[in-house]
Parts: C-alpha cells; structure tokens; sequence
C-alpha cells in the first residue's frame, strides 16, 4: 500500500516540478533551499575536496536546461557496505532527533557516532565552524599529566616472578604444526568466517527543483556485482527510514529500473536549523559547504554505506 501511494506522490511531484519556476533568487540562509547555480558551485567544492565524487551529464534526453550541460548531477561509484542495518544496535541512548516539527517523528539519527555520548548533526557541523585545536596551555590538562608522571611504575619483575607469564592464554590461536591434510583443511577453515562479502552502491546527488534542495539516489550490488533487489536494498537503510524517507523511484537523469531516493521534503528544514545553530555559535556555513553538511545528516538514513570522507574538513 505504501508504495502505491509514494508512486502517485512521485506523479503528483513530477507535475509540479514541471511547473515551479526555476529558483533565481539566493534564499540559503532564510529557507535553506539553493538555486541551481548553488548548486553547482557546492557540486564543485565536494568535487575539488573529495575526487571520488564527480559531475556526470546523464541522458541527453533527459538534460535539465537550468543546468550545464556537463554538470546535471553528482556521482560516487562501488561505495562499500560492509553490513545490513540489522546488523547494528540500537538503544534510546543512541537516538536523536534532528528535525522534530514532523508528522513522522521527526529526522531520526539512530546510526551514527554510536559510541557514547550521541552528536547531532547540528553539533558535528559547529565543531567543523570553529576549528578547535587541542591547547597544551590548559592548567587542568598539565595537572594531569603531572599526576600520571608521579605514578610508580608498576613492579614488572614482581609480575614475572608471579608465574603469570607461564599461564596459558585461553584466547590465544593454536594453529596446528602437522603437515597433514586434514590439519591444513581445519586451520584453513577457521578463516573462512572471516571473509566479508560486500556489497557495493553507486550513489547520485541531483537538484530537485520543485524542493530547490539537493536529493541523494543509490542503486546497490552484492558481492558479484549483481543489481540488489528492491528488499535487498532496504536491509542497507535504517528502518526508521524505509519506504518512508526512502523510495524507489525514477531516476530524473537516468535510464533504467527504479532507484532508491532520500525523499527532500525536510531537506530544506534541517539545513536551516543547521545554518542557524552555527550562526548562534559565532561560526558561518558558506552555500559552498551545503552538500559536505547535506551529505553528514543523509548518513542517518543510510549508516551502513560508508561514503563520508569530509570529517575532517574545516569551514
């Protein structure tokens, strides 16, 4: 039934695209919305600071006017994801609402930075505005190390003299010393676990112009490089999120099957909230940043394909 209605909500859009002007106007700091030539000027800077992205022009029949011919959209190839959604744990602590004035409960970030206390987006993005540096003139910090300089070393031959050196390590791996073929046949096998078997996504940013915001696609294979199945596709996307957020629907750029999309309905919403929360801190989101920022809150959405390597850009 949900995909019923997300298909006659993907025709309602696709006529209302087609009659929204195109946006000539900046309005990125009061709405969070760009006009295509921010667009392309924050396709630009993703592509200069991360080479794995790059422009791509599409179908000629299918060529936007608003755009250059040569920059239509954004692609990313064979980005790995290494687990399923399932995989994951979840707990309260690990939650945090990103956007909460929505019918649905709001943009929910139950994936990312998992390991203690939970940083929303809004949070990662500040940190990137002010650039903070690890100051050694800190009084606390010297006490510290102070106090750890006192430390007595521990008493090492007191601990060889103990016996527990000769004590025999439970976790310690006995790899068997014959050259017998079953031998060899077991020692293997206790790899064969280990072996990940990856699935791949090749990932699109394009402008959707009836939302005036960016809107992220992904299209996935399995370990042999074979097109995933629609329900394949959904293990690698937070449940909060699937066939709700998440849709199949046709590529604005691209010939071929359905793929899955980031709906952009709240694109515009959390990226104001974001702007605001680094202008209060002193700090200035530039439109230049937009996708580097877009593409940190998406990763809620799917936390499992790992194709962020902006942390440690700075504004």
């Amino acid at each position: 039934m949900q995909s019923v209605i997300n298909s006659v909500k993907g025709t309602a859009l696709g006529v209302a695209e087609f009659l929204t002007p195109v946006l000539k106007e900046s309005k990125f700091r009061e709405t969070g919305v760009v006009t295509p030539e921010e667009f392309v000027i924050c396709g630009d800077h993703l592509v200069h600071h991360c080479p794995t992205w790059q422009w791509a022009s599409g179908d000629d029949a299918k060529i936007k006017p608003y755009l250059p011919r040569d920059k239509q959209f954004l692609m990313t190839r064979n980005v790995p994801c290494y687990k399923r959604c399932k995989q994951m744990e979840y707990s309260e602590e690990q939650e945090k609402l990103i956007e909460t004035d929505d019918d649905e409960g709001g943009w929910v970030d139950t994936h990312h930075y998992t390991e203690g206390t939970p940083i929303s987006v809004a949070d990662q993005v500040h940190e990137m505005t002010l650039d903070l540096k690890k100051s050694s003139d800190d009084p606390s910090l010297r006490e510290e190390s102070d106090e750890d300089d006192d430390e007595e070393a521990e008493d090492m031959d007191a601990f060889v003299e103990s016996g527990m050196l000769d004590n025999e390590d439970k976790a310690t791996l006995e790899i068997p010393t014959s050259n017998s073929k079953d031998q060899k046949q077991d020692t293997s096998n206790l790899y064969e676990n280990e072996i990940v078997s990856t699935r791949t996504y090749d990932l699109n940013i394009t402008y959707d112009k009836y939302y005036q915001t960016p809107r992220l696609w992904l299209y996935g294979y399995d370990e042999n490089h074979k097109p995933l199945s629609i329900e394949e596709m959904y293990e690698d996307i937070s449940q909060d999120h699937a066939k709700k957020t998440v849709t199949m629907e046709t590529h604005p750029h691209l010939p071929g099957p359905p793929m899955a999309s980031v709906h952009p309905c709240r694109h515009a919403e959390v990226m104001k909230k974001i702007i605001e929360t680094v202008t209060e801190g002193g700090g200035d989101l530039g439109v230049h940043m937009y996708l580097i920022v877009f593409l940190k809150f998406v990763q809620a959405v799917i936390p499992t394909i790992e194709y962020d390597y902006t942390q440690n850009f700075t504004m």
